[in-house]
């Protein structure tokens, strides 16, 4: 029911459609680096300080709230000895 809405409203307006699309992506990111953080056993802190960021930036990240770079993505892949994948579906 939802998917139907969602459907239909970003037929109609553009903008909506838009706005799913940078919410998706930025929720998309926040169960990654959530995911790559847990699978490090790492406290939020501790994470920020192996990738050079405030915890404040890694807490916005993981809940959505910040529409994150892939360069910022990089880094955090780069610094954590991960590889980032991005695909287009």
């Amino acid at each position: 029911m939802l998917d139907n809405y969602i459907n239909e409203r970003s037929n109609r307006e553009p903008e909506f459609a838009k706005a799913i699309q940078e919410e998706s992506a930025n929720l998309e990111a926040a169960v990654a680096v959530r995911e790559l953080r847990d699978s490090l056993k790492m406290s939020q802190r501790s994470f920020a300080k192996l990738v050079g960021k405030p915890q404040s930036t890694i807490a916005r990240i993981e809940n959505g709230s910040m529409n994150v770079s892939i360069g910022l993505l990089g880094q955090i892949a780069q610094l954590s000895n991960k590889e980032l994948d991005i695909t287009f579906r």
